[in-house]
């Protein structure tokens, strides 16, 4: 049943990295895939009092360990808590979280709903105006960084809303990522992300083919490695690739698959705006044809078919 009276929000002790403590809404976590679950530990471990959702259950077991209260939908993981996040797979399955039938939209006025994956920018106005018709803080703050960053608490995140909950969030943020950026409106941080992600394939795509050119120029890509990592040609995250794509271990930071869904929104996005991402458009071909062998492998896999 809907409810237009707010519950009450529960509060827990938390101890933010100054040592002083600070009293917080209880969280909802709401996706513990291959993101949400590292960066739902790290909550948990940070003393946040936690209710996590997700739509296979068995993936929330570890977190359960973690004292995380496991919830069967996604209204009941939003019930008694004053900050709602989700990290889940794309706009269509977030908005289902939200405005299903077991949604936590409409049941919870005052809830402030951070958005933190990668849905694109239509999505995210969507969500915006959906939120804003129920009552409920929208902030955009989608994550830069892949399993590992998530994992070790070092995600830069590019957040985007009203100021005003920019303290309430902080300690939040604080638990999740090595750096908080706050953009402007909630928006301002997944365009920001699809920037990024822009230039991150492009930049996958250039150090596959430069590697692929060198062998078949006859030389060592690996000497061809080493010289990007000794001029300033050589960004450490493409030599961090080129290293990866001679080792020939795909183990997947960052899937193909989900990379070619951002670059795809990327795309859209400046299409939508008049323009075109010209190095992008053209990748996204090769991409998905690798992708249908290696989509689950890391994006450094696009070496294989360069």
């Amino acid at each position: 049943m809907t409810t237009n009276q707010p519950l009450p929000q529960h509060s827990t002790l938390v101890r933010p990295g100054d040592g002083h403590h600070t009293k917080t809404p209880v969280i909802a976590f709401l996706g513990t895939g291959r993101m949400g679950s590292p960066m739902a530990a790290n909550l948990a471990s940070a003393g946040f009092e936690l209710r996590v959702w997700n739509r296979t259950t068995s993936r929330t077991a570890t977190l359960a360990q973690h004292g995380a209260y496991v919830a069967r939908t996604p209204a009941e993981a939003a019930q008694g808590a004053g900050i709602l996040i989700t990290m889940l797979a794309d706009g269509p399955a977030t908005e289902a979280a939200a405005n299903g039938p077991d949604g936590f939209l409409g049941r919870f006025p005052g809830l402030v709903w951070v958005q933190m994956a990668t849905i694109g920018a239509r999505w995210s106005a969507r969500l915006a105006v959906l939120a804003a018709r129920r009552g409920v803080t929208f902030v955009d703050a989608p994550v830069s960084g892949s399993q590992a960053p998530a994992e070790a608490g070092q995600l830069t995140i590019l957040a985007s809303g009203p100021d005003r909950v920019r303290d309430l969030l902080a300690p939040v943020f604080g638990a999740l990522g090595r750096a908080t950026v706050w953009l402007g409106p909630a928006g301002a941080g997944t365009r920001a992300k699809l920037v990024l992600n822009s230039w991150l394939v492009d930049l996958v795509e250039a150090t596959a083919e430069t590697l692929s050119f060198a062998r078949q120029l006859g030389l060592d890509p690996a000497s061809i490695v080493e010289l990007l990592r000794s001029t300033p040609l050589g960004s450490p995250y493409a030599v961090q690739k080129a290293t990866t794509m001679l080792g020939g271990d795909f183990t997947p930071a960052f899937a193909l698959k989900h990379a070619i869904k951002d670059a795809e929104l990327a795309v859209q996005a400046a299409q939508a705006n008049g323009t075109h991402l010209t190095l992008t458009e053209a990748l996204l071909p090769g991409w998905r044809h690798t992708a249908m062998v290696h989509g689950d492998d890391d994006l450094s896999a696009v070496y294989i078919t360069a």
